[in-house]
């Protein structure tokens, strides 16, 4: 197994507990995260986001396959299983990731999945029908982002 498979690994076997400590000390110091709620997200914003995650979560459940890697590039499958806290709703994320390293640490990871597929599960009727708009996807967005913000400052 490559190295830098074996740091995926790791990284999502803390995720898996949500060991937050041990997520990012797989990521480099200039890590560029984004996904298709948290956009651009660089450095500390990336750390506290996943710290964010993991103290939030409730009813977690994390499975992941396909880890691959090189030198340079990795890939991953994830799926996560979590009740929206928001709305009370169990969602249940398909997620494929990429990665780019940097002295042997995680330098750029990019999730990607479904939005519209999550609005329905995470927001029920009301994703279902407006999940696809850009209205309603900037507005998961913004909120994603005030959380963020309120939790950076506690």
């Amino acid at each position: 197994m490559h190295e830098n498979e074996t740091l995926i690994e790791n990284f999502y076997n803390a995720f898996a507990t949500l060991d937050a400590p041990t997520m990012l000390a797989a990521y480099h110091e200039d890590i560029e995260f984004s996904d298709p709620v948290f956009q651009s997200l660089k450095g500390d914003q990336a750390g506290k986001m996943w710290t964010m995650l993991c103290a939030q979560a409730k009813d977690f459940e994390l499975e992941f396959r396909d880890i691959t890697a090189d030198d340079k590039v990795g890939c991953a499958h994830w799926e996560a299983s979590y009740t929206f806290s928001l709305t009370g709703r169990r969602v249940h994320n398909v997620i494929d990731a990429s990665f780019h390293f940097k002295d042997a640490k995680i330098v750029k990871h990019e999730d990607s999945f479904d939005f519209r597929r999550w609005c329905s599960m995470a927001l029920g009727p009301m994703g279902i029908l407006l999940g696809w708009t850009p209205f309603l996807q900037n507005k998961i967005r913004r909120s994603a982002e005030e959380n963020l913000m309120k939790f950076k400052a506690k």
